[in-house]
């Protein structure tokens, strides 16, 4: 199935401003996303957005449009594996060949929707709902909002929850994992996400502090580059290290990871190496016996992107709920929430399982790229 013609409608919105606790200071408010559509000779379309909550979106389709607009007319949505090889295997730099995966996804779409299948079950469909992990960015600066924070996610039904905890001094991070620990109990997995944010004598402290609460695992504590951090604190601690979210970790990284194993847990998500590329470092970690969990990819398509991979997969537990919901929605209907267990269950409808919300489309239109 060919494709025939491509376009990019370019969306101006709002999502909600708020204040942080890093280095960013507020996150939120005006946004520019884009809405990729590929038209095939069959009369299916294959979707993708474009942009994310952080911004830069606009450079982003810039870079997207003059990279491919002259070459998708006329790719097979059958050849999407090829195509992701030869996307990876160029010269390019990871920032450039990471712009395929929302080609990619939007292939995956397009074919699902020919065959009338979800491309969970193209991809092969292990299990039909997933647990959920519910993480904000760091909005708070007390003990006392991240233990509010944790209880209302709780009374709200989830049964795991990530922590941000931004510039939240030492002391007050052991405080606070003491804390919510006691307060939400054994049952409910917690995991702590400093960004990247801490050397290795922080770390350190900070995950033995994990290591007697019983954390689920400790996300990025250092930066990836410091990999004799990594390795050291990989066997210092009990909890394990999952990483890495960082832009430069991707399949050559996941692949070394696996085979000197550590860290013990790797991280993916379709935003940087597509849905081919995420559902192969799954499959790669699957081999190793190890976890890949999937990290938020942004915006509503692409995370519906990750969500079939996770229903294809046995080796990732969650699916990253990131809040506040409208900070990821970038029309879609119906965008993805939880069920009233805390689970999320595999799309049925045919491609990625969810429809363009056109009046959402049509309401922040700005511009259409076609051609």
């Amino acid at each position: 199935m060919k494709i025939t013609s491509v376009q990019i409608d370019v969306m101006e919105f709002e999502i909600p401003r708020f204040s942080v606790n890093d280095a960013r200071i507020s996150v939120g408010g005006a946004i520019t996303g884009g809405l990729l559509r590929l038209f095939t000779e069959s009369g299916v379309e294959g979707n993708a957005h474009l942009g994310d909550r952080g911004g830069g979106g606009s450079e982003l389709i810039d870079s997207f449009w003059g990279k491919f607009r002259g070459s998708l007319v006329g790719l097979d949505t059958e050849l999407r594996e090829g195509y992701w090889d030869a996307s990876q295997n160029c010269s390019d730099n990871v920032v450039a060949r990471s712009l395929w995966s929302y080609v990619d996804v939007a292939l995956w779409d397009a074919a699902g929707k020919l065959t009338g299948e979800p491309v969970h079950r193209l991809l092969g469909t292990k299990r039909t709902s997933c647990d959920v992990y519910a993480t904000f960015p760091p909005l708070n600066s007390t003990v006392h909002g991240y233990l509010s924070e944790a209880e209302r996610l709780v009374d709200a039904g989830f049964k795991a929850y990530k922590i941000h905890p931004g510039r939240l001094p030492l002391s007050d991070v052991v405080d606070m994992v003491k804390k919510i620990r006691n307060a939400v109990g054994d049952e409910v997995d917690l995991m702590l996400d400093p960004n990247h944010g801490y050397d290795f004598d922080t770390a350190l402290l900070i995950g033995r502090e994990l290591d007697t609460y019983g954390f689920r695992w400790f996300e990025d504590p250092v930066p990836w580059s410091d990999q004799s951090a990594i390795e050291k604190l990989s066997d210092m601690l009990q909890t394990p290290l999952a990483m890495s979210d960082s832009g430069e970790f991707t399949m050559d990284e996941a692949q070394a990871s696996l085979e000197r194993g550590w860290p013990g847990i790797i991280r993916g998500t379709s935003r940087k190496i597509g849905l081919t590329g995420l559902k192969r470092q799954c499959d790669a970690a699957a081999a190793f016996n190890r976890q890949c969990e999937i990290g938020t990819a942004g915006n509503s398509l692409m995370n519906a992107a990750n969500l079939h991979v996770i229903m294809s997969i046995s080796n990732c537990r969650y699916y990253e709920y990131w809040m506040p919901l409208e900070a990821q929605w970038f029309g879609m209907s119906p965008e993805i929430e939880v069920d009233g267990d805390g689970q999320l269950i595999a799309p049925t409808r045919p491609g990625l399982g969810f429809e363009v919300d056109d009046k959402f489309v049509a309401r922040n239109c700005v511009t259409t790229l076609r051609a």
